[in-house]
């Protein structure tokens, strides 16, 4: 049995960014850069009871050359604030961002001079996570949303916001 003959005369139509955005979606591989106790958050997030592989997260890369989603988790110094650009500059496109907790999102109760006020200033923040430490149904939620909103209407035609 062939497949002519299990389909008949099907044909399917589509575009080649709902293809290529279908496999991005469903094939993340998040690269943690964690400094502080939302760190700790994100070990139960890969844990079996919260399990961040059903949707679509399964391969967590600690390279950012074999990653396309930097989860920014805990406080940025200025002196870690070198490291995590040169990260993000190594990750190759498409690559989205999701900034884990008040300390990466705002700076959170640290308002010092040594502490980066949100690392939206450095580098480009795709999704934000409240919560000190957010709960893992939120990051859930959060790449869930990042897959509808951000992945899924992308387009292979159009150049990405930071690239000049």
């Amino acid at each position: 049995m062939g497949v002519e003959s299990a389909f008949g005369d099907s044909w399917i139509t589509t575009t080649i960014d709902s293809v290529l955005n279908w496999g991005r979606e469903h094939s993340l591989m998040p690269m943690p850069f964690g400094t502080a106790c939302c760190a700790i958050e994100f070990m139960g997030l890969v844990s079996s009871e919260y399990d961040i592989s059903r949707f679509g997260a399964e391969i967590v890369r600690f390279s950012p050359r074999q990653s396309d989603l930097l989860m920014v988790m805990g406080t940025i110094s200025y002196k870690q604030a070198p490291i995590l650009k040169r990260v993000y500059d190594q990750m190759a496109e498409p690559k989205w961002v999701l900034s884990m907790g008040v300390c990466a999102s705002s700076g959170g109760f640290y308002d010092n001079y040594c502490t980066v006020q949100g690392i939206d200033d450095l580098i480009p923040v795709d999704i934000y996570v409240g919560g000190c430490p957010p709960r893992p149904e939120g990051l859930i939620e959060a790449i869930l949303k990042l897959q509808e909103q951000r992945i899924a209407r992308q387009s292979v035609l159009t150049q990405p916001e930071d690239a000049a």
